[in-house]
């Protein structure tokens, strides 16, 4: 029988995460939670594969309506030539405009992801969104990024520019499966772990608003079950004013 020992490592990362990061994501519901309550805005911005959570988060059934999207075209992994978006996310002002063309205000919330934390894009999207008191979670590898130096001008990685630093525990790299005959491992981490620590997040979210008293938290419906577009709709009524994207 064919062994998967990528399988083992996912399942052994959640655990020590489950261990180790638990007060952090504790404070992230925390966060989160009172942002929704008083009728604030989180957004979300990963570059290039770091953006997939962004994705995971955002207009998807059983989500928070309330997530608002950062997307750079130049760091999304459909442009052409896909080198360009290493290019871009090393580039110093790029993510100052990315996050200035973000309503971020007071009261609000920014989820960073970066595995490496070194490249200018993340962190001047979270500095401008500290900038416009805003508070920063960030998903990072810290191991690994207390390894490397930043690129930012500032010589500051993301994790020392966030109030909220989750470790995802990977490896340096982020691939985690060593082969035989080639130095490179395989498969990374980063996103199945990343999505895991933020979909835990939004149950205890969830589960912390209701708690809290709200009876309709603004949680989306399925499309494909019926009346889910009409529930959906009520729900952007109510909350029009933390949506900053078209719908």
């Amino acid at each position: 029988m064919m062994n998967f020992p990528y399988i083992s490592e996912i399942r052994r990362l959640l655990d020590l995460i489950e261990e180790k990061e638990a007060d952090a994501m504790e404070q992230a519901v925390s966060i989160l939670t009172k942002a929704i309550l008083d009728k604030r805005s989180v957004y979300v911005f990963g570059a290039s594969h770091a953006g997939i959570l962004t994705q995971e988060l955002f207009y998807r059934a059983g989500g928070l309506v309330v997530i608002n999207p950062i997307f750079g075209s130049e760091v999304m992994v459909d442009t052409s030539p896909i080198t360009h978006t290493s290019r871009m996310e090393r580039l110093p002002g790029y993510g100052t405009l990315l996050a200035q063309k973000a309503p971020i205000r007071e009261g609000d919330v920014l989820i960073a992801h970066s595995v490496s934390g070194r490249n200018p894009v993340t962190i001047e999207v979270a500095m401008e969104a500290k900038k416009q008191k805003a508070t920063v979670i960030c998903i990072t590898n810290l191991n690994y990024s207390k390894t490397v130096s930043s690129r930012h001008p500032s010589g500051k990685n993301l994790y020392e520019v966030s109030d909220i630093v989750i470790d995802n525990h990977g490896e340096k790299g982020d691939a985690c499966i060593a082969i035989d005959g080639i130095s490179q491992k395989v498969s990374p981490t980063s996103t199945v772990i990343g999505a895991t620590i933020l979909n835990s997040i939004v149950a205890a979210t969830t589960q912390s608003l209701v708690d809290s008293g709200l009876k309709n938290p603004p949680v989306f419906y399925s499309a494909n079950v019926d009346g889910g577009d009409e529930l959906n709709r009520k729900i952007f009524e109510e909350y029009k004013d933390s949506i900053h994207y078209s719908y």
